[in-house]
């Protein structure tokens, strides 16, 4: 009798029941879709920083190269969860006698650390041997090495995308142009090289290693600490603009997603409040009839109680799927990357959704307790 008394009751009054039960499942669908969104939007952004470059940088302290097992090193602090890319400078000589910043570094990891560099053509990723000479002339026999040039550079040591020569410390290195990089900063005025070729012909190890580490602040704390220890003649550095702008977007961005939903729950709450409320003055006359027939006010607060914690179930389960799907949605369109639903978040939105309508239903019961039988039999 009791669950035929509930769905009559839904039935009869279908509009005031159906714009409540719309509430919730706005409600629900938006706490769907922001706890869903609350830990893979983290991951999605942490991911999309690392397009950006290294976040953590070690170097020669004193300016001194890096042993040559420190990239091996950071491998294995890394253990996966990032890529890092090593960095040999010097200055040398072009065939004219200009200075020129030349860069040895392995391409592959820099094409995956640095995607944000605006490269027309990588070189290969193949390694030629150095080839080391005491003079132009037994250069110009020399096999060109493919590189990476900055667009400034080009316009200095090849015009015409020629090949040219590099001396440093009395031994020649003939170049080829391979492909271009733009960046707007001290790369475009480089020569890259690749690491091997750049070692053979100069005998300098990297005094440089960019890492792009993922993981939250804390884990990405923990992995300076472990290359600190690993690499004791090593200076470990954060980037701190990398850091600090991803650790204020991940920050406003979980406030966002939080703030969003609370306010659009409260707003559902009001709502359902305003339904409840005018739900009891509409059935005044039933409730007076129930107590004249001897209900007590215990049950008719648990009756009433009961439909509102039906109507914030019913609103969960609809608000679920939905917000599942917006949540899939907005990973599409945002990051071209699917959300994964969560299943433990309906018991939280399921728990939520009636937390909220019972709340909401404390005004109406207090209402339901001034009901007068035998006043609003009388009509008045």
């Amino acid at each position: 009798m009791f669950l035929r008394m509930l769905v009559r009751a839904a039935v009869l009054r279908r509009g005031r029941a159906v714009s409540a039960l719309f509430a919730m499942v706005v409600a629900a669908a938006v706490a769907t879709a922001m706890l869903n969104l609350y830990v893979d939007v983290q991951a999605k952004l942490r991911r999309e920083f690392r397009n950006y470059g290294a976040n953590i940088i070690v170097v020669g302290r004193d300016g001194t190269s890096l042993p040559p097992d420190a990239l091996a090193h950071v491998d294995s602090v890394l253990a996966g969860r990032g890529i890092a890319a090593p960095f040999g400078l010097v200055v040398a000589r072009t065939g004219d006698g200009q200075s020129i910043v030349v860069a040895g570094t392995d391409f592959e990891r820099v094409r995956q650390l640095d995607r944000w560099w605006s490269v027309s053509h990588w070189p290969s990723t193949v390694s030629s041997s150095a080839s080391q000479s005491g003079g132009p002339t037994s250069s110009e026999s020399q096999n060109p090495h493919p590189s990476l040039i900055g667009v400034r550079a080009l316009t200095a040591v090849a015009p015409k995308n020629q090949a040219f020569d590099l001396s440093f410390q009395g031994r020649t290195l003939h170049v080829t142009p391979a492909g271009t990089v733009q960046t707007g900063a001290a790369e475009d005025s480089r020569i890259y090289v690749s690491l091997d070729d750049f070692v053979a012909w100069t005998g300098v190890q990297p005094s440089t290693i960019e890492v792009a580490a993922s993981g939250s602040p804390e884990e990405v704390a923990g992995i300076m600490n472990q290359l600190t220890q690993a690499i004791p003649a090593g200076e470990v550095r954060p980037v701190r603009q990398i850091m600090e702008g991803e650790a204020r977007v991940l920050g406003k961005t979980r406030a966002t997603l939080l703030a969003a939903a609370a306010l659009i729950i409260l707003t559902a709450a009001l709502c359902v409040l305003a339904t409840l409320t005018g739900w009891v003055f509409d059935r005044r006359r039933d409730f007076a009839i129930m107590k004249a027939l001897g209900a007590s006010g215990r049950l008719l607060n648990g009756f009433f109680a009961a439909e509102a914690a039906v109507l914030g179930a019913t609103g969960a389960l609809i608000g679920f799927v939905v917000g599942i799907g917006i949540a899939a949605w907005i990973g599409r369109v945002n990051f071209h990357a699917p959300v994964v639903p969560r299943l433990s978040v309906l018991p939280v939105v399921l728990a939520g959704s009636m937390a909220v309508t019972l709340l909401a239903a404390i005004l109406p019961i207090s209402l339901l307790r001034r009901v007068q039988p035998a006043v609003i039999l009388r009509g008045e």
